[in-house]
């Protein structure tokens, strides 16, 4: 067979009937007692080290031979000999594995609120989108809470993914309406122009007064965070406090806070007082609810 035909109808029954062998096993075994289940794991563990060796030999037999890198990754691109190549450690797990790895270690905190988040899109060789879904979807609270966690942990499993976007959901209303905070109530008017977007430095801080009011604005990409500049301390202005890292700490009382949440790092029974935005185009607009 032609190392990129698709299996025949017959092969892939052969296929699925070896997986429900396989799952019918696992369920026999879980229920034996623990000295028989050792021994079931120990004669496993015995014949992956016995296939494994025989594959490792096998490759590296074959692999100098005219053409045979070629024929190697055409056969690996089988999804069966992809899962058993990666089972015994021959191949190394495509980008597209390790996203969907780096989404998978974010997803007990996501489920904590009722979401997950799925991998829509991945475009070679650098890109990749992503959408939240269940009580994630359509909830502006991500934006604060979930999409650093989404982007960091790409970034640290996949370093060379440059490009990570947010899906903009289904039932958005409004192309040009990006985000908006999770601390705006359901009315439509009363927003005020704060800053561009360009303007507000990445995991920085940009200072600014709207209606007299002082804020501090941040961002992460295309989402904002607006607070009162205001140290929950005290009320001093942290605007010119150190930021490292998406921190700022007071000036005045070495108060730490985490500039997307609010949540103050020193005492955490305090906070700082957010401000509802929105970033429409590429302005930010805020406004106050009380």
């Amino acid at each position: 067979m032609n190392a990129h035909a698709q299996p025949s109808e017959e092969e892939a029954r052969g296929v699925d009937q070896l997986i429900d062998d396989l799952e019918r096993l696992e369920v026999l075994i879980a229920g034996w007692d623990e000295s028989q289940r050792v021994i079931a794991l120990a004669y496993r563990r015995a014949i992956d080290a016995l296939h494994e060796g025989a594959l490792r030999k096998l490759i590296a037999e074959v692999k100098t031979a005219p053409g045979a890198l070629d024929a190697l990754r055409a056969a690996a691109a089988d999804p069966l000999v992809y899962a058993v190549l990666r089972r015994h450690g021959l191949v190394k797990p495509s980008l597209q594995e390790r996203v969907e790895r780096a989404l998978a270690s974010i997803r007990p905190m996501l489920a904590a609120h009722g979401g997950d988040v799925e991998l829509i899109a991945f475009d070679p060789p650098d890109a990749v989108e992503v959408r939240f879904l269940g009580n994630c979807d359509h909830c502006p609270s991500s934006t604060l809470t979930f999409v650093a966690g989404v982007k960091q942990a790409i970034e640290e499993q996949c370093p060379e993914i440059k490009h990570i976007r947010q899906a903009k959901s289904a039932g958005a209303v409004g192309a040009s309406l990006d985000f908006i905070s999770p601390f705006a109530s359901k009315r439509d008017g009363g927003w005020r122009y704060a800053s561009a977007l360009d303007e507000i430095p990445e995991q920085g801080v940009k200072s600014c007064a709207v209606n007299g009011v002082p804020l501090i604005l941040s961002r992460l990409g295309r989402v904002v965070a607006c607070f009162r500049d205001a140290c929950a301390h005290l009320g001093s202005p942290i605007s010119s406090g150190a930021v490292a890292e998406g921190r700022i700490v007071c000036p005045r009382h070495g108060f730490e806070y985490d500039l997307m949440s609010g949540e103050c790092l020193t005492a955490p029974q305090a906070q700082l007082q957010p401000v509802a935005w929105r970033v429409v185009g590429e302005r930010v607009e805020i406004r106050f609810e009380d």
